[in-house]
C-alpha cells in the first residue's frame, strides 16, 4: 500500500485524540486535499497545522469505544519509522504543517509500539535536525526508560486517562488498568520533569471520553482538578463519545452536544479563574445545566454576593461577575489605581466587559444597573 493510502487510513484513525481547545470538528481534520493535517488552536487563538497520525491501527487492546479495538475485522496498516519520518518531512518542507502529533495502536505490547514512535522522533531530531514541535502520546503500559527517552525528544507528552474513576475505566477496557497503566505513567512523567526541565518542556496533558460511561460532570471535573493539582497536568481535553459502528458501544447513546463545552467552561473557571469546585452548580444527578454557562449559573446561585460594586470590588470578586473576564478585570483594577471611577455601563464596555451579561450583577457608585 502506498503512503497516501496509509495516510488516509491512519490520519483518519488519529482524529479522536484532541490537541486543541474545544470540541472535535471534522472540518478541522482533513484540511484541503491532503490527509493528516489537523488545525490545532494555540492558547492565543493562533491556528497551528499539525501532522497528526497513528503509526498503526493494529491493536490488541479491547477499548469498547474505539474502532481500532482488537476484535474489529477491517483494513489494518502501519507505517515504518522511515516511512513516517519521510512523509512528515514532505509535509513540513512544503510548509503544510508546523509540528507533529504522533500516536499509535498497540499490536503487540506498549513498548514495541512506543519504540517505533520514539524512533520517528529520534530520526527527526538527530538525523534531520528538526527543532519544531513534537507531541508524543505515551501508550498505557510504556516502560520507564522508554518513557524517559520519549520525553527527551518531545515538547509535550500525554497519557489518555479516558475515564474519571477506576470503575468507569473498567467499563471501557479490560486490557488496561487505571492505576498502573495510566496514573503510574503520569506520575513518572511528573517526577522526570521535576528532575530535568528539558524533558517534555511543554508538560503533559490528558483526555477524557465523555458520555461513554455513567460518570457525572462532578466526577470528571474532580478528577481533572486532582490531575492538575497533584500531577501537574497542563491540560485536560474532553472528547465527546461517538457511537462507532463495529464497536461494542455502537448502540450506546451519545452525550448532548453542549456537554463537553460546559465541561471546558467549568474546567477553565477552576484552572484559570480560581473557582473552587463547590462554587459550581450541579443538578441532583451530578451534571451541570446545559442551558446555562457555568459562570452564569454559579452567579445565580450566590445572589447574596451581588451586585458587586465595580469601583471597590477585589479582582477575585470581579472575576465572579458574568461578562467580566480576566483582561477586563485587570483593566478595571488598573484604571482604579489611576483614580478613574466608573459611572456608567458604557465605561465598563470600554474595558471589554460584556455589559448585557454583567449589568444585573454590578453596581456603579452604589447604583443598581438592572434587576434580574
Amino acid at each position: 500500500m502506498n503512503r497516501v493510502k496509509k495516510m488516509v487510513i491512519l490520519g483518519d484513525s488519529a482524529r479522536y485524540d484532541l490537541c486543541n481547545y474545544g470540541n472535535y470538528n471534522p472540518d478541522n481534520f482533513l484540511s484541503g486535499k491532503l490527509p493528516g493535517i489537523y488545525n490545532a488552536t494555540a492558547g492565543n487563538g493562533v491556528c497551528i497545522p499539525l501532522f497528526k497520525v497513528l503509526m498503526t491501527n493494529k491493536c490488541s487492546n479491547d477499548c469498547r469505544y474505539c474502532v481500532n479495538h482488537g476484535g474489529h475485522k477491517f483494513n489494518r496498516v502501519e507505517f515504518t519509522p522511515n516511512e513516517l519520518t519521510s512523509t512528515f518531512l514532505d509535509y513540513y518542507n512544503n510548509r503544510l504543517v508546523e509540528g507533529l502529533f504522533l500516536s499509535s495502536g498497540i499490536p503487540r505490547d506498549a513498548d514495541f509500539s512506543m519504540e517505533n514512535m520514539v524512533e520517528v522522533a529520534r530520526k527527526l531530531r538527530m538525523e534531520h535536525e528538526y527543532n519544531g514541535y513534537i507531541h508524543l502520546k505515551i501508550l498505557p503500559g510504556t516502560s520507564y526508560d522508554l518513557l524517559k527517552r520519549a520525553m527527551s525528544l518531545a515538547d509535550r507528552v500525554s497519557v489518555n486517562i479516558e475515564a474519571a474513576t477506576p470503575d468507569g475505566f473498567e467499563e471501557l477496557s479490560t486490557t488496561k488498568t487505571f492505576n498502573n497503566d495510566i496514573l503510574r505513567r503520569m506520575k513518572w512523567i511528573q517526577r522526570l520533569m521535576k528532575k530535568d526541565e528539558n524533558l517534555a518542556p511543554s508538560g503533559q496533558s490528558t483526555q477524557f471520553i465523555v458520555g461513554a460511561t455513567d460518570e457525572t460532570d462532578t466526577e470528571i471535573l474532580k478528577r481533572a482538578n486532582w490531575l492538575q493539582k497533584k500531577l501537574d497536568i497542563k491540560r485536560s481535553y474532553f472528547s465527546p463519545f461517538n457511537s462507532m459502528k463495529n464497536t461494542p458501544l455502537e448502540n450506546h447513546s451519545e452525550p448532548h452536544p453542549k456537554r463537553t463545552s460546559r465541561l471546558y467552561q467549568a474546567d477553565h473557571l477552576i484552572q484559570s479563574y480560581g473557582f473552587d469546585l463547590d462554587e459550581l452548580v450541579f443538578e441532583e444527578d451530578g451534571n451541570m445545566k446545559l442551558d446555562l454557562d457555568p459562570k452564569y449559573s454559579a452567579a445565580l446561585s450566590k445572589m447574596e454576593m451581588f451586585p458587586v460594586e465595580i469601583n471597590s470590588a477585589s479582582y477575585k470578586d470581579l472575576l465572579r461577575v458574568p461578562g467580566i473576564g480576566k483582561i477586563s478585570a485587570r483593566r478595571i483594577i488598573e484604571s482604579r489605581k489611576r483614580n478613574i471611577s466608573f459611572k456608567s455601563m458604557e465605561d465598563l464596555k470600554k474595558m471589554g466587559v460584556s455589559i448585557g451579561r454583567a449589568e444585573t450583577f454590578v453596581k456603579l457608585k452604589s447604583s443598581y444597573q438592572s434587576t434580574l
